[in-house]
């Protein structure tokens, strides 16, 4: 069976068959299938009243664990947004109601933002829809083939410098 990138591929070998194209059919497909994922993953999380990037803070405070309050600093550190952009994002959460924000009291220049009980039980039924939602994303692979995949992402991933700091 074809995809969109086999014929973008098939396209350049007869306008450029001096150009190995065998990285863009990688890259293509990591791209398309993110355009997909996003996609996918955004209507799920639409269900839940969240945009994605407010889900990813929200499942970071979950992770934190109870009484599940990071600084915002911390939150920072875990996303790959500007700060600007994780302002807006929780500006939007507090007004939700899922969470709320107090300047903390050791360290006057810091802020701490903490999950309501509310945004407790909104993070914790979208993630459950969330898991069962990548699930069924990946259902045409086998697990061995889930794994391979993912090892194989880690291995990419690593190898451009996005190690766990």
């Amino acid at each position: 069976m074809e995809d969109a990138v086999d014929r973008v591929l098939a396209q350049w070998s007869r306008e450029r068959p001096d150009l190995d194209v065998r990285a863009m059919a990688v890259i293509g497909r990591i791209g398309r299938a993110e355009a997909i994922l996003d996609r996918r993953v955004g209507a799920v999380l639409a269900e839940h009243d969240l945009l994605p990037g407010e889900f990813d803070l929200l499942a970071t405070l979950r992770r934190a664990g109870s009484p599940h309050r990071l600084a915002v600093g911390q939150m920072l550190a875990s996303t790959m947004v500007t700060s600007g952009a994780v302002t807006n994002r929780l500006n939007r959460l507090v007004a939700k109601g899922f969470v709320t924000r107090q300047t903390d009291p050791s360290n006057r220049r810091s802020v701490l933002v903490t999950l309501t009980d509310h945004g407790l039980t909104v993070v914790d039924a979208a993630l459950a829809r969330h898991v069962e939602n990548e699930r069924e994303l990946l259902g045409t692979l086998s697990s061995d083939e889930e794994q391979q995949l993912a090892g194989l992402l880690r291995k990419l991933l690593l190898g451009l410098g996005d190690g766990a700091d």
